[in-house]
């Protein structure tokens, strides 16, 4: 391998290893970060603040106390040096009772003197060694003598000994006056500033993100078929102009239905007089085999353009209202029974579903017609929980077919072979009920029934 293609190689490699760290880093922020708007705004907004007051308060405290943590350290250590300077010079006083008397008195430090010996080993340090190594450095620079010193074991309270000549000299000072603890000035401000940070932008996000609440609202209600009268566009201006956009294209939507139902009203009108004709010239013309095949395929158109007529004109003008399922599915049972099948129905959870009433049961007597048209025993199930109304239609007849479940409902397809095109039928009763279906948000899907046949299962949102 040459060196140029040794380089590339080792150019591929990083970045190959690049963009599995980016990719590792993209799935730690998806799978750890708040997946709501509000939360990831107030993050956002929140986060940079947080650091950049964080870090501004850290330099400028840290230098200010750490300086004034020196000065206060020098003094501390200049009355200490002054004391073993009195000691050493004058020591005619006995056991120095006075110069412990002026220490304690004058510069607030207990001293007194230990047998002359070797010095303790070193402690431990603490993790933020600030008085530790301002008073090292002092006691180094000023007394310039073998010393130890403790600023853990007593907390409020700093020990020092200083071996001399014939004693070591051991000095207890307040912690107070060598050192500036910024720890709890550090916290309020932090914990402070925060709070007034979190609140400015929760008060101010959630009147960003209501009206984004609003029109997801307005849609999720638009797509189940219901409708939002109050709903008008709030909010930024972005906001406004998708809200304005969603109503736009609502009303271009309702305005193509409205004319599409004015057009098919047109020629329903048109085709039911010319077959009004129809029959009254069969009727005219007598009886014979000629005349009722004749009368039957008029029949035939009627009963055709009356189910096209349904399923172009679908749910639309129809109000959604709050509806007893198990009613519903009761009436339909009744209705099984009376063309001599045999039914049942069963359901779960609470009854009262908000949907078209007249157009969701179109919808179901549809799928409980088809079951009925091929099979004897008719099993329907009501199931409703916090989410989904869902009701299952199974039969004991010869199904569908797994490849051929999303062709039926296309309009007009009658299956030769899984259902018998012979019962009759225009092809357009899965299609109007899957129209209606998703015209509540939901779905209509077909699988196995565990009676051997077809099951139905339409799931439409609560």
């Amino acid at each position: 391998m040459t060196s140029l293609e040794l380089g590339r190689a080792t150019l591929r490699s990083a970045a190959e290893r690049t963009a599995t760290a980016w990719n590792r880093a993209n799935r730690f922020i998806n799978n750890y970060t708040p997946k709501g708007l509000y939360a990831r705004a107030l993050l956002i907004i929140i986060m940079p603040m947080v650091v950049l007051q964080s870090v501004v308060a850290f330099v400028f405290m840290e230098r200010h106390w750490n300086l004034v943590t020196q000065k206060l350290s020098a003094g501390v250590v200049a009355d200490i040096a002054a004391l073993i300077e009195v000691y050493r010079e004058f020591p005619q006083d006995p056991g120095a009772a006075k110069l412990r008397k002026i220490a304690q008195d004058r510069l607030g430090l207990v001293i007194d003197f230990l047998p002359v010996g070797d010095l303790p080993p070193p402690g431990p340090k603490p993790f933020f060694s600030l008085l530790d190594q301002a008073l090292s450095v002092e006691l180094r620079k000023q007394v310039r003598r073998p010393f130890w010193i403790d600023t853990v074991g007593k907390s409020a309270l700093v020990e020092i000994r200083i071996k001399l000549d014939n004693s070591v000299m051991r000095i207890f000072a307040p912690r107070s006056a060598a050192y500036a603890s910024n720890s709890e000035i550090f916290l309020l401000w932090m914990v402070g500033t925060s709070l007034v940070l979190l609140t400015v932008a929760i008060l101010f996000l959630r009147n960003q993100i209501r009206p984004i609440l609003r029109l997801a609202q307005a849609a999720e209600a638009f797509g189940k078929g219901r409708d939002l009268p109050n709903f008008r566009p709030r909010g930024a201006r972005e906001v406004r102009s998708a809200a304005i956009a969603f109503m736009e294209m609502k009303g271009r939507i309702e305005r193509a239905i409205e004319q599409r139902t004015a057009m098919l009203a047109g020629v329903s009108h048109d085709l039911r007089t010319i077959l009004t004709r129809f029959k009254l010239e069969l009727a005219l013309l007598g009886e014979g085999p000629e005349i009722d095949a004749m009368r039957r395929d008029v029949d035939e158109m009627g009963r055709m353009l009356e189910a096209y007529l349904a399923f172009a004109r679908g749910d639309m003008g129809e109000q959604s209202a709050p509806t007893d399922m198990a009613a519903f599915l009761e009436e339909l049972r009744t209705d099984a029974d009376r063309t001599g099948h045999t039914a049942s129905v069963e359901f779960h959870g609470h009854p009262i579903v908000t949907v078209k009433p007249a157009a969701f049961k179109r919808c179901l007597a549809n799928l409980v017609s088809n079951a009925a048209r091929h099979a004897h025993g008719i099993a329907i199930t009501g199931h409703r929980d916090h989410r989904y109304l869902t009701v299952t239609v199974d039969d004991d007849g010869p199904g569908i077919p797994p490849a051929m479940r999303e062709e039926v409902f296309k309009p007009f397809l009658r299956l030769d072979n899984a259902r018998n095109q012979d019962q009759g039928g225009t092809g357009l009763g899965l299609a109007i009920a899957r129209d209606i279906a998703r015209s509540h948000g939901g779905d209509i899907t077909l699988g196995d029934s565990p009676m051997g046949g077809l099951r139905a299962s339409v799931r439409v949102p609560v």
